[in-house]
């Protein structure tokens, strides 16, 4: 998408339009930015101006309508050059803090999911958050813990206080004094490495440890035949975590119910929504993507505004989607001190 250059006054202008379009969601006209922006040129001065913005392709024209809107291309001029990146105020970080902090929160995965509405309720767009690529968290500990006669309880725990349970078959009850010296066994070998490292050497890592115990050897045997099974979950897809679509119900680009709906159905394909979140793991700072910049026909009309945040060595995601007339400046700023927060309130 080629960035047009544009004087002053077209800068000028432009904003007003943004503003002025963003707060109202009406096509805006040369006396209306006039009138509310006080350029001190005339009514024709500006209009001949946004004519060379519509022709530059920042600005269209309804037909319906003698005012101009924003395009994509403009709201990325304005995300680029125009917007200030200005800090949340303190009262306003405060109030941020005290939103979370108000919350009781169990781990990891529900501090996720409880950003995802606070981000919601902060910006009133739609919030989202994913947690990190668990395949990629370092094991610092494990516990094998007897549930039934034919299942045994694997509870990993992971950097940063993440803590996983899986189930394990086994053929009969197991003497406690077995699991214990299995599990210290199991920490021997495998603690301080990532649970990626772990599913591909496994059989490297246990297959010489030999018990005298043969109800301890046929545990181990457990894991040493089957055990990268066990840590499939890892690898699997993170699950997106959502606020409410009644955040958006108002919007006027929402009010018809077929784009509500089709607003719905967005929220549903959670594939759609872990693959464009993914591809902003690596990424510094905050992430905006706009309308057509998104691959997805789905998103064409939409704005996906993201930022990362850290639990030890891994990275997670929070943001929003909204319309593409969203206060970018408000919504920056919340999501990346959201995304702040996250990274020191995750235990």
């Amino acid at each position: 998408m080629s960035i047009p250059t544009l004087t002053d006054r077209e800068r000028s202008v432009l904003a007003a339009v943004i503003d002025s379009f963003v707060r109202t969601a009406a096509p805006v006209g040369s006396q209306k930015i006039g009138k509310d922006y006080e350029f001190g040129v005339s009514a024709a001065t500006i209009r001949n101006t946004m004519a060379d913005l519509e022709a530059k392709g920042l600005l269209t024209h309804p037909h319906t309508s003698a005012g101009r809107l924003p395009t994509d291309l403009a709201y990325r001029y304005y995300v680029d050059g125009l917007m200030r990146r200005g800090r949340l105020t303190p009262r306003e970080r405060v109030q941020i803090e005290q939103e979370f902090i108000g919350l009781e929160v169990a781990g990891v995965e529900d501090l996720v999911s409880k950003a995802a509405r606070v981000l919601t309720l902060l910006t009133g767009e739609l919030g989202l958050a994913m947690g990190p690529m668990l395949a990629l968290a370092t094991l610092e500990r494990l516990e094998l813990i007897q549930v039934s006669s034919e299942k045994v309880l694997l509870v990993l725990t992971l950097e940063s206080g993440v803590v996983r349970t899986v189930y394990v078959d086994v053929a009969s009850s197991v003497p406690r004094a077995t699991l214990e010296a299995v599990s210290v066994a199991l920490n021997d070998r495998l603690a301080g490495a990532t649970l990626r490292q772990i599913q591909a050497t496994l059989h490297e890592r246990l297959e010489s440890v030999d018990f005298l115990d043969p109800e301890a050897q046929g545990l181990m045997n457990v894991f040493l035949h089957s055990g990268p099974d066990v840590f499939e979950w890892a690898f699997q897809e993170r699950a997106v975590h959502l606020g409410s679509t009644a955040a958006l119900a108002e919007q006027p680009e929402f009010t018809a119910s077929g784009r509500m709906l089709e607003l719905i159905h967005l929220t549903e394909r959670r594939e759609l929504l872990v693959s464009v979140l993914g591809g902003r793991a690596d990424s510094d700072g905050p992430q905006i993507t706009i309308g057509t910049e998104h691959t997805q026909p789905e998103l064409e009309d939409l704005t996906i505004v993201t930022a990362n945040y850290s639990i030890g060595s891994l990275q997670g995601t929070v943001g929003v989607i909204g319309p593409t007339r969203m206060p970018y400046q408000k919504v920056v700023s919340i999501v990346d001190w959201t995304s702040d927060l996250m990274t020191r309130l995750t235990p």
